[in-house]
């Protein structure tokens, strides 16, 4: 019997570049997730995470350096690649004035949907997420965490295999930024999505975390949080984190 092929990463960047005119504001930017990891992109602000999400969702079209999704190159083949995605962004893109329903409705008949499967499937999300009772209720009328919930619902009723989250809890309170974490975390472990979370809330990651931490476009560091951690001679990543940031000669 001959060896099982290994699993292709779900997403792999290699030698990733982005210019802004004459500002470089990713180079050379390689990292891989599997099935079912939980991964943190943590950078501060402007270190580049929202321009990598805008890469690998083309939003941007690419540059230099490449994108494969399970295997489908995104710039050979986009569509293939694009359907395996699912995006919830910094700032809200949920209408206002259209209910819970209709909003979830919409993106599904966007990706093609059949309209059976498609109230199936809303209703699932939003059951999962505990805002089944709000399925009529109009987005305008929800408060920030809800709506985030909404707006992870969406990003799954095509049942996508790598979800990106772009600082998603940003602007939310404590107890709700708590709940989408665990959440999302639950939706790696239980349904083996594979999730890529963009933040700069360090409490936001777990020892075990693989981080990619990004720094003014480059990678730091990819590996565990507690394996940064001790690379770094720090007691903990938040002072890992700003040694590693720190700008050269601040501090002699």
């Amino acid at each position: 019997m001959s060896p099982k092929a290994p699993r292709l990463p779900i997403l792999d960047v290699r030698d990733l570049n982005f210019v802004y005119g004459k500002r470089q504001a990713l180079h050379k930017v390689n990292f891989v997730l599997n099935r079912g990891e939980f991964h943190a992109l943590l950078g501060p602000n402007g270190a580049g995470k929202s321009t990598l999400f805008s890469l690998i969702s083309r939003l941007f079209a690419l540059q230099d350096g490449e994108i494969l999704l399970n295997g489908n190159n995104l710039r050979q083949s986009p569509a293939q690649a694009l359907r395996q995605i699912g995006m919830v962004f910094q700032q809200s893109t949920l209408d206002l004035d259209l209910s819970v329903a209709q909003n979830l409705h919409y993106h599904a008949a966007l990706q093609g949907i059949p309209t059976q499967l498609r109230q199936q499937r809303i209703e699932l999300e939003l059951q999962r997420l505990e805002m089944a009772d709000r399925i009529d209720t109009r987005v305008r009328q929800l408060n920030g965490g809800h709506r985030r919930r909404v707006e992870i619902a969406r990003a799954l009723i095509h049942q996508p295999s790598l979800l990106l989250l772009d600082e998603a809890t940003v602007g939310l309170d404590t107890r709700s930024r708590r709940e989408i974490n665990r959440h999302v975390r639950r939706l790696c472990a239980e349904r083996g999505v594979t999730v890529l979370w963009a933040t700069h809330l360090i409490e936001e990651i777990e020892a075990e975390d693989t981080v990619t931490l990004l720094h003014q476009g480059k990678v730091l560091a990819t590996a565990s949080s507690a394996q940064i951690i001790r690379d770094s001679g720090e007691p903990d990543l938040v002072q890992a984190f700003e040694s590693l940031t720190a700008p050269v000669g601040l501090f002699e």
